[in-house]
C-alpha cells in the first residue's frame, strides 16, 4: 500500500513477511541441499543484432583513444572519467565476477547473457566462450570501452537521419536485425568497419580517424540495449507466470521480446513510461548538468558541459561527460585493490575519489523528502526525482530505506526505527520501510533445481517477482508499467505518485524526530550469498573462490558503505506524555492506564520508543511523571 503505510514500532519480522505473502521460512536466502543444474545451452541464450565473430575490423582498446581524448582534464576528458566509472570496469567488477560464478552454477552458458554487456568486445570476438571468462584478453577487461560504444549502430534506420552507411548494415544482419523490441540484453547491432561515431558532424577536414555522425549516440534507446535486462529462458504464459520447459532447451526464445521473457532489469522501460520520456522535464538544479530541463538518459548520467572533448580543440557547446555515474561507491576502490597497476585499469586515485563524489552526489539528488504529522503520526514522503524507478536496476542487494530517530525535549535520543549498524552492516527492517525488488523461484523451478522456492538472490534461476515497491518515476500509471512488467508488486501506488507516505508512531515523550533516507548498494545479505553459494575452491585459502574474494573486498572497503539521500527534522506537537488518561491531571490513574498498557504491550507505555517493553519504559514514564506537565 502507499498512502496511510503505518509503520508501528511493535511489528515483528513475520508481520512483515506475511504482509507480502511469504512465510519466514520461504524469506531464507541461503541455498542448502543438493542442486541440479539446469542442462541450458548458447542457443538458449541467443539473440539478434550483431554476432560474434562478424566484424571486419576488432573492437580497439581504449588506450588508442588515450593521445586525444585522455588525461588532460581529470574532470571532463571523456577517457578519464570513463576508465573511473563503473562502465569502463565491467568486467573488473569483482561483485560481477561472483554472480558470474553462481549464474554459470546455476545453468549452463548462463554467463554468454551477462558477458553480452560486461565485455562486449570480448563477446563480439568469440571470446566469452567458456562463460566464465577465462578466454577473455585484456581490451575485453576494459568493458563497455570506447570503441564499442561509439561503433554502435542504431537498429532503426532513419532516412536522412540515421548515416547513410547503416543501411547496408542493417540489411546484411537479414534475419538477426533485432526490432525495437528486441534491443535489450545485450541484442547490439555494430559497424563492422571501425568508423566512429558520436553526436557531432566533424567536417570534412576531420583525418584523426573514420567518423559519422549519429543521432543515436544521445537517445535513450541506446542505453535499452544494457538497461533493459530480460531472461531468454523463461517464457511469458497466458497466465502471467514464466515457465522452465526443458523439453524446449537448446532453442532461442520464440520471438526475443522484451516483454515476453522474465524481467531482470527494466531501468529503460521505467524511463520509457515516465514523462521524462515525452519531453524535458524541469528537476531543479541536479545532476551537475547546464541544462534546466531533462529527458534522456544522457541528459542526467552524461551531464552537458561546455568543456574541450579533445586535448587539440576549444569546448564543445553541450558536450555530455563521460562520468556514467550511478549509485556505485565501493567497487572502484575494491578493483583498484585487485588490480596492481592503476595505468592498465585507468584507475588513478583521483579519479576514483572523484567518481564516488560524483556517484553520492547523484543519489542526493535522486530525491526529496517531506515531513509532516498525520493525526498523530509521522508522515515521511520520498518524492522520486530521476527518470526511473528509485532506485532502479539490478535488483540483488540494492536497497534504500527510511530511518527515524525520536527526541525527548532534553535532546536525548528515546527511540530509532530503521537503524543500521556501521559495524555489523545489520539494518533493522522490521520497524521500518525498505525499498527493494525482490525475485526468486516458484514451485515449478524449484522442483526443477532443487532451490527453495521464494525469494532468493539465484537471479538466473528466478522466474518470479516477490516484490517491488520501489518509488515510480513522473508520469507513472499501473496499466503503463505492467504493459511493461515494471508494476508494484505486494504494494501499490496511485496513478500519477511519484512519491511514498509511510507513517510511523511517535513514542510518548518525543519532541523531535530526525529522519533520513539511505541507500546501500550491496546489502550484507547479497554479499554472504556470494560468498557461500559459489562452490568453486570455498575454504581453499591459497585459491578463494570469487564469492570470497569479493567478500573480503567487501568487508575492506567499509561493507558498501551506506550514503545519506535525504534528511529532516521535525518538532513535534507538544503534550504530556504521561497523562495517559487525558484529563490535563497526573494522578494514580494515569499510573494505572501505563500499568494496564505496559502489561498489554500497547504502544502507549513504550516511552522509549524501542518496540520493547521493559525496565526502560518504566523508568521513562516515572521520569515524565516525576517532572510533571508543562
Amino acid at each position: 500500500m502507499n498512502r496511510g503505510f503505518r509503520i508501528n514500532t511493535l511489528i515483528n519480522g513475520s508481520g512483515i513477511l506475511a504482509g507480502l505473502g511469504l512465510s519466514a521460512g520461504l524469506a531464507a536466502f541461503a541455498f542448502a541441499g543438493p542442486q541440479t543444474q539446469v542442462p541450458t545451452t548458447l542457443n538458449d541464450f541467443a539473440m539478434p543484432g550483431t554476432q560474434p565473430n562478424s566484424l571486419d575490423h576488432p573492437i580497439a582498446s581504449s588506450d588508442s583513444c588515450a593521445s586525444c581524448h585522455g588525461f588532460y582534464d581529470d574532470v571532463h576528458s571523456p577517457l578519464s572519467t570513463w576508465s573511473a566509472s563503473m562502465m569502463g570496469q565491467s568486467m573488473r567488477d569483482p561483485v560481477f565476477h561472483a554472480a558470474l560464478s553462481i549464474a554459470n552454477q546455476d545453468a549452463a552458458f548462463a554467463g554468454d547473457l551477462c558477458l553480452r554487456c560486461h565485455t562486449p568486445s570480448g563477446w563480439l570476438e568469440g571470446r566469452s566462450t567458456p562463460t566464465d571468462g577465462s578466454a577473455l584478453n585484456e581490451i575485453d577487461m576494459q568493458g563497455v570501452n570506447c570503441n564499442f560504444c561509439h561503433r554502435m549502430v542504431d537498429p532503426v534506420y532513419q532516412p536522412g537521419v540515421s548515416p547513410d552507411v547503416d543501411q547496408a548494415i542493417l540489411s546484411a544482419l537479414g534475419s538477426d536485425l533485432p526490432t525495437p523490441a528486441q534491443t535489450h540484453s545485450g541484442s547490439f547491432v555494430m559497424d563492422n568497419l571501425d568508423r566512429r561515431r558520436g553526436p557531432y558532424d566533424e567536417g570534412p577536414n576531420f583525418s584523426y580517424h573514420e567518423w559519422e555522425q549519429s543521432p543515436f549516440h544521445q537517445s535513450s534507446s541506446m542505453c535499452a540495449t544494457c538497461h533493459d535486462v530480460s531472461n531468454p529462458v523463461f517464457a511469458l504464459q497466458p497466465d502471467g507466470t514464466y515457465s522452465l520447459d526443458l523439453a524446449s532447451l537448446d532453442a532461442p526464445h520464440p520471438t526475443g521480446n522484451v516483454y515476453e521473457t522474465f524481467p531482470v532489469e527494466r531501468t529503460y522501460s521505467e524511463w520509457l513510461m515516465s514523462d521524462f520520456a515525452q519531453g524535458p522535464v524541469a528537476i531543479g538544479d541536479r545532476y551537475e548538468t547546464t541544462l534546466t530541463e531533462v529527458s534522456s538518459c544522457q541528459d542526467c548520467h552524461m551531464p552537458e558541459a561546455n568543456t574541450p572533448a579533445c586535448r587539440f580543440e576549444g569546448d564543445r557547446p553541450n558536450y555530455s561527460t563521460h562520468s556514467f555515474n550511478g549509485g556505485n561507491n565501493w567497487v572502484l576502490n575494491a578493483v583498484r585493490n585487485l588490480n596492481d597497476n592503476d595505468f592498465v585499469t585507468g584507475l588513478l586515485p583521483d579519479l576514483v575519489t572523484q567518481s564516488i563524489e560524483r556517484a553520492e552526489e547523484m543519489l542526493r539528488d535522486a530525491s526529496d523528502m517531506e515531513l509532516s504529522m498525520v493525526n498523530d503520526d509521522l508522515n515521511v514522503r520520498i518524492i522520486n526525482q530521476t527518470g526511473h524507478k528509485l532506485p532502479t536496476g539490478y535488483p540483488e542487494g540494492r536497497r534504500m530505506w527510511i530511518n527515524v530517530q525520536f527526541f525527548d525535549g532534553s535532546d536525548s535520543m528515546i527511540g530509532e526505527l530503521g537503524a543500521y549498524d556501521d559495524l555489523t552492516a545489520e539494518l533493522t527492517t522490521a520497524d521500518t520501510k525498505v525499498y527493494e525488488a525482490k525475485l526468486g523461484l516458484d514451485e515449478s523451478v524449484s522442483a526443477a533445481t532443487g532451490v527453495p522456492v521464494g525469494p532468493n538472490f539465484h537471479f538466473v534461476l528466478s522466474n518470479k517477482r516477490y516484490k517491488d515497491n520501489r518509488i515510480p518515476p513522473r508520469g507513472f500509471t499501473n496499466a503503463n508499467f505492467q504493459s511493461v512488467q515494471a508494476e508494484p508488486i505486494a504494494y501499490s501506488y496511485a496513478d500519477g505518485d511519484y512519491w511514498d507516505d509511510t507513517q510511523f508512531v511517535v513514542p510518548a515523550g518525543a519532541a523531535r524526530a530526525d529522519v533520513r533516507v539511505y541507500y546501500q548498494a550491496s546489502s550484507k545479505e547479497y554479499m554472504e550469498f556470494l560468498r557461500d553459494e559459489n562452490v568453486n575452491s570455498v575454504g581453499d585459502v591459497n585459491n578463494p573462490s570469487t564469492g570470497e574474494i569479493v567478500y573480503e573486498q567487501w568487508v575492506i572497503n567499509g561493507m558498501s558503505p551506506i550514503v545519506e539521500m535525504d534528511f529532516a527534522s521535525l518538532m513535534l506537537p507538544a503534550g504530556c506524555p504521561p497523562d495517559l488518561t487525558g484529563d490535563g491531571q497526573l494522578n494514580f490513574f494515569d499510573i494505572s492506564a501505563f500499568l494496564s498498557a505496559f502489561s498489554a504491550q500497547d504502544p502507549a507505555a513504550d516511552f522509549t520508543g524501542d518496540g520493547l517493553f521493559n525496565f526502560f519504559d518504566i523508568s521513562a514514564f516515572l521520569s515524565a511523571f516525576s517532572a510533571g506537565c508543562p
